[in-house]
């Protein structure tokens, strides 16, 4: 994405199924610590803005700590999360020496050495990069069971209801965002669930058999339920009790995506399927999806279930992960990503009119280079079919024959993406010059006003990186018309679910469907849908639909060529886009489309469509949720 585009959250949860000198024994005393690493590194591209990781011990001793948590925003969180942690291990194993391999006085000794772990990878989608809007979060309580430890991939549309909830039940929340109204929600219901379990057996043992009771019988599957079925939004939120019992929920839509795989010794969960595979060397076909309104539980004893949650709604999982985000290693990602990129193949033939022969085709590095390959092959199944119709109705000499099989299209690396260059300069003027030098070319590839330049993306956002950058550069290359193709559809609509394009006038299509009503003087139409969305917004109808079927996606990709179009650029120019239908025929199992279409799954997705637009309208350049 030539775009920059903070999206997305990462999760990671390990529990281990055995008594911690199990794993001493087999693997020595660094196991979940380095699995865990391996998960959140192979998850990195989900987050870098900060990382944080928590750790319970299961039946720990009164007396000693059972919760340890660290978090980072430093350039590489990551890593200097568990270099802190693999400090205080090699302390540990210097001071204890034979000790270190003893399970019990490494839970007395040792932080970050219990049976439960969680992580979780940060972009943060709007506020500061601050170090307390780092997951996971922690609601403390003297009572194991009551403590609860929080992380998640979210983004909640109704956090005012979800506040106003939460005052109504008698508590005072710090703050009016999702992270702490979700946490403070469930922490409620998980209160209410270990007072029931006391009130049920105070009269029949002491205080203190009651609460081991309450760790072993508490049924976080009641308690997320009473706790979830007021969300609006697309989550995977994961959690950990003090007692060492742990959750991940998953959103009745399935829009965040998670995965958990299970044996003898480990229950382990992640955001992306690579993750699990690398970090526990297991077949793809043996790690499961958590289904839309479900939850992977495990209890205190390590038994762990996949139990229903909310009512599953229809299942539209965010495509955008398997355009983008997701890494591009999981081998079903890369079919779809390749499989966009054949589809364009009839689009992208006519735009430069058949004519192969003069054609340059290259990629935005580096996420387009799967979309690249399979918009190659698809040219190259086009050109093998009309080379035997030409061999089979022309019968050719030798000469020619050899001239007709040698033909290949011609692909080049003509963007690359060079170090980024930190814009001291002031002005407006001079930073845009600096900016353009953040990718540069390769020269004299291309026949100087002969040549066609196909350029794919894997998608065009805001625009702001064409203008300024790249339409410049591959103009100096002296193309006669430059293709920038990307193999995702027009984003019209904001997201609310997660990803970091909430300001509905930030995208170029958009910007392109107002001004082709006010190029038709038909700016009264922006009124009435203006008045609609003010008086009308229940959630139950997105009125700025309207004003984009007034005009073919063709209309709205040439005004975006207009638009994006550099000054003083000579080459000709297009932009194509991918259509919806073919994306779901690329992506057939993940249908969530509403950033393109704006069929957003929620209430709260229609409600947030129409304040963006609201807000555009009445010049606020703030976030609609």
């Amino acid at each position: 994405m030539s775009d920059n585009i903070l999206h997305e959250c990462g999760i990671a949860l390990i529990r281990l199924r055995k008594p911690l000198s199990h794993y001493i024994e087999k693997y020595g005393s660094t196991y979940a610590m380095n699995k865990m690493y391996i998960l959140m590194e192979k998850q990195h591209n989900r987050g870098q803005d900060g990382a944080g990781i928590a750790n319970i011990k299961i039946d720990q001793k009164p007396g000693f700590r059972f919760f340890s948590r660290y978090r980072s925003i430093k350039a590489q969180p990551v890593a200097h999360l568990f270099k802190k942690i693999a400090k205080k291990y090699k302390k540990a194993q210097k001071e204890g020496k034979d000790k270190f391999h003893n399970e019990q006085w490494l839970k007395e000794k040792l932080a970050f050495s219990g049976e439960v772990w969680l992580g979780h990878l940060r972009y943060g989608t709007h506020g500061m990069n601050s170090i307390e809007n780092v997951h996971p979060f922690l609601r403390q309580n003297n009572w194991r069971s009551r403590n609860l430890v929080m992380a998640g991939n979210f983004n909640m549309t109704n956090v005012d209801d979800l506040f106003d909830v939460l005052v109504d039940l008698g508590q005072h929340p710090k703050e009016k965002v999702d992270t702490v109204t979700v946490m403070e929600k469930i922490g409620h219901f998980l209160d209410e669930e270990v007072q029931r379990l006391f009130e049920k057996y105070k009269d029949q043992f002491t205080n203190k058999e009651v609460s081991d009771i309450i760790e072993t019988e508490l049924d976080l599957q009641r308690v997320l339920k009473r706790a979830c079925k007021d969300f609006d939004g697309g989550y995977t939120m994961a959690g950990m009790t003090g007692s060492g019992s742990a959750f991940v929920v998953r959103d009745p839509s399935g829009i965040r995506p998670a995965y958990y795989y299970a044996n003898d010794e480990i229950v382990v969960v992640a955001s992306e399927k690579p993750a699990i595979k690398t970090a526990f060397n297991v077949d793809y076909d043996q790690i499961e999806e958590i289904q839309p309104g479900h939850a992977v539980i495990v209890n205190k004893n390590g038994d762990y279930h996949h139990l229903p949650i909310l009512p599953p709604l229809e299942k539209t999982s965010c495509s955008f992960e398997r355009i983008y985000f997701s890494r591009g290693t999981d081998p079903e990602i890369y079919r779809e990503r390749k499989q966009l990129g054949r589809l364009l193949v009839p689009q992208v033939l006519k735009s430069i009119n058949f004519d192969l022969k003069n054609t340059v085709f290259s990629y935005i590095p580096n996420t387009a280079e799967t979309a690249f390959l399979g918009l190659m092959e698809g040219i190259q199944d086009f050109l093998i079919s009309k080379q035997k119709d030409i061999i089979l109705d022309g019968k050719p000499s030798v000469d020619s024959l050899d001239e007709i099989l040698s033909f290949r299209p011609r692909m080049e690396k003509i963007v690359i993406k060079d170090v980024k260059l930190r814009t001291f300069i002031t002005d407006d003027h001079h930073r845009d010059e600096m900016v353009a030098h953040v990718y540069d070319t390769t020269y004299e590839v291309v026949n100087k006003g002969k040549d066609t330049l196909v350029v794919i993306d894997d998608s065009i956002v805001r625009g702001t990186t064409l203008e300024k950058s790249i339409l410049k550069m591959l103009d100096r290359l002296n193309p006669k018309k430059i293709v920038v193709v990307s193999s995702a559809p027009q984003i019209r609509f904001p997201d609310c679910y997660g990803i970091d394009m909430s300001k509905m006038g930030d995208f170029v299509a958009f910007c392109a469907m107002i001004q082709l009503i006010k190029d038709q003087g038909k700016d009264y139409l922006l009124g009435e849908v203006y008045e609609q969305c003010r008086s009308r917004n229940e959630g139950d109808e997105n009125f700025v639909k309207k004003l984009y079927k007034l005009f073919t996606p063709e209309e709205i990709s040439d005004k975006i060529a207009d638009i994006v179009r550099p000054e003083g650029m000579k080459a000709e120019l297009q932009v194509v886009f991918q259509t919806i239908e073919n994306l779901h025929k690329a992506i057939p199992a993940h249908k969530g489309d509403w950033y393109f279409t704006g069929n957003f799954p929620t209430p709260g997705g229609m409600k947030v469509a129409n304040k963006s637009f609201m807000n555009y309208m009445d010049g606020k350049l703030v976030r609609a949720y």
